[in-house]
This record gives C-alpha cells, sequence and structure tokens, in this order.
C-alpha cells in the first residue's frame, strides 16, 4: 500500500515537472531572466581597446604598464537566491474548480523554481502555517527543485492557521544576502483583521527593504461567491468553526460576494501600499497568461 502511494506521489510529481518544464522552455525563460537580472557586474579581464569602447572602461594602470590601451571586461554577476514562501495552512486543501490552491501554489512555484534554475540561480523553500512548518536551504540542480515542489505537495502541515507575518520575519533571518522571495499564499487569517492588516503591512515594508519582494495572492472562485443551493453549513478550514448560510437568499449572496471580494482588494491595496508587487490568480482561471502580463508589466516598471 505504502509502495503504491509512494508511486502515485512520485508520478504527480514528473506529470507537474514535465508540464511546468515545457511552459518555462516555450513561455517564460525569456521573461524570467528579464526581470530578474543578477547583482551587478563582475570584473573578468582586460583586453586591449577597439574603436567603439567606453572610455569610462579603460583600465588606466594596465595601460601605462604596455604603452597601449587596454579596458577592463565585465560579466554580469547572474547568480541570484530565490526563496519560496509558502503556506501549506489547512485552507489551502480547498478547490472547487479541480485544483485545490496548496496545487495551484506547487505548480507555480515549480515553474519559477524550474525558470530559478535553468538561469543557474539557487531555489530555496519555506514552508509555514500558524508556524515554520519546514525549511530547505537554496541550492541548485533538478532534483532539489523537484524535493521543493514534493515538499509543498505534500508535507503533512502540523498547523492549521496562517501567520504570514512570522514567515517573513523568520525568512529575513535565515536570509544573509539580497533575495528574491516570493510568498505564496491565500492570506486568510482569523483574529481582529484591524491589527492583523497592520502587522503584515509592517512584515512586508521590512521584508521589502532588504530583498525582493513579491506576493502571489491564489483564491479559488467559491471563496468569492456562493452559489444556490439552499441551506448550507461553512466551516472555516483554520478555526473550525462553523456558520449556517441560506444561499437561496440573493440577499445573503450579495453580502457574502461584497464582504468577500472587500477582504481581497483591500489585502491587494496594503501589498501595494508598501511597494511590493502583487500576482493574483485564481484556481479556476489559467495562470501563465497572468504570470506573464505581470514579468512584462515588471520588466516596463523597471526601464
Amino acid at each position: 500500500m505504502q509502495a503504491a502511494q509512494t508511486k502515485t506521489i512520485l508520478d504527480k510529481i514528473r506529470r507537474l515537472e514535465v508540464r511546468t518544464r515545457r511552459l518555462v522552455n516555450d513561455s517564460l525563460s525569456g521573461e524570467y531572466h528579464s526581470v530578474f537580472k543578477g547583482r551587478g557586474m563582475d570584473f573578468d579581464e582586460v583586453r586591449e581597446y577597439v574603436p567603439g569602447d567606453e572610455v569610462r572602461t579603460i583600465d588606466w594602470n594596465v595601460t601605462a604598464r604596455a604603452g597601449r590601451t587596454f579596458v577592463k571586461k565585465y560579466t554580469e554577476e547572474r547568480e541570484l537566491t530565490i526563496l519560496l514562501v509558502v503556506d501549506i495552512s489547512a485552507s489551502g486543501n480547498f478547490g472547487s474548480a479541480g485544483q485545490s490552491k496548496r496545487e495551484l501554489a506547487a505548480e507555480v512555484a515549480s515553474l519559477l523554481a524550474l525558470s530559478a534554475i535553468r538561469n543557474s540561480d539557487k531555489v530555496g523553500l519555506l514552508l509555514y502555517t500558524d508556524r515554520i512548518e519546514g525549511y530547505i536551504a537554496p541550492k541548485k540542480g533538478r532534483r532539489h527543485v523537484m524535493r521543493v515542489v514534493r515538499d509543498i505537495l505534500y508535507h503533512s502541515a502540523v498547523g492549521r492557521g496562517t501567520d504570514s507575518v512570522n514567515a517573513l520575519d523568520v525568512a529575513g533571518q535565515l536570509l544573509h544576502r539580497r533575495a528574491i522571495v516570493f510568498l505564496i499564499s491565500d492570506f486568510q487569517s482569523s483574529g481582529d483583521e484591524g491589527a492583523a492588516r497592520a502587522s503584515l503591512r509592517r512584515a512586508l515594508r521590512q521584508t521589502n527593504r532588504r530583498h525582493d519582494l513579491i506576493a502571489v495572492h491564489i483564491e479559488d472562485a467559491r471563496e468569492r461567491e456562493l452559489p444556490d443551493v439552499g441551506l448550507v453549513a461553512l466551516e472555516d478550514a483554520e478555526s473550525g468553526e462553523l456558520i449556517e448560510l441560506d444561499t437561496a437568499d440573493p440577499t445573503v449572496r450579495q453580502r457574502f460576494k461584497s464582504e468577500a471580494t472587500a477582504r481581497s482588494e483591500h489585502l491587494l491595496r496594503d501589498i501595494r501600499r508598501e511597494g511590493v508587487d502583487a500576482l493574483d490568480l485564481k484556481t479556476n482561471e489559467p495562470y501563465l497568461p497572468a504570470l506573464q502580463r505581470f514579468f512584462k508589466t515588471r520588466e516596463r516598471s523597471r526601464l
């Protein structure tokens, strides 16, 4: 039984790798390289000056010794560190369109990770709920990336809630050099909404000062709009709280939609106010066009 389960898991990971690798090769590799450039330029060698070279690159010490003009040649310091900070709380197991939010998170993370290793960047993973669930230090290589994807999909979480603030604080402690941090979450948390929003904004601001932070908000369509199916009991996956709603009542459905839409809009507004780029993805919509639009917009804003 365990062997069959292991085979099923491995088959799913391989299928995900094949699908995302094809998307990287066909659609995303160029955008990734354009948007996430290296930290700077490294000195490579000196060579003799040729007409058209920048005067600013002349190496005057070598020129004086050789009696001929030499220029410095530089190469881009390409290697980056990517840290995927992924929410695996209980609410991520929900999905009404054939794919859960956690599965979408794993697929997007796989796409980003494969794009990164294709560009010789390192990829690390921080899994969290209302506590830190696991950490994989940044490394290169296909096998390493497949381990990252496997853990996003199948790591057995201890916690049920979501604490993105703690996750960002821990990420800041773990990263000693500037990195690109993808925070992938549905951002659902219980408690005082005003205090939670203020804490999240503080954590976003502090992380974005030291690193290049990108927030990926993952949502399911049913979290914004209820179907007309009569009286239903809804359970909060993270807190276990139960509420009954009469979905046959159009006023109830409209109020649910308005409140859910407002929460989502407030979240994205808070993220962007802190100078953090935000990407909004839904389980019932293709994510690749949204990802490509995001990369193109981000590249234009940095020209």
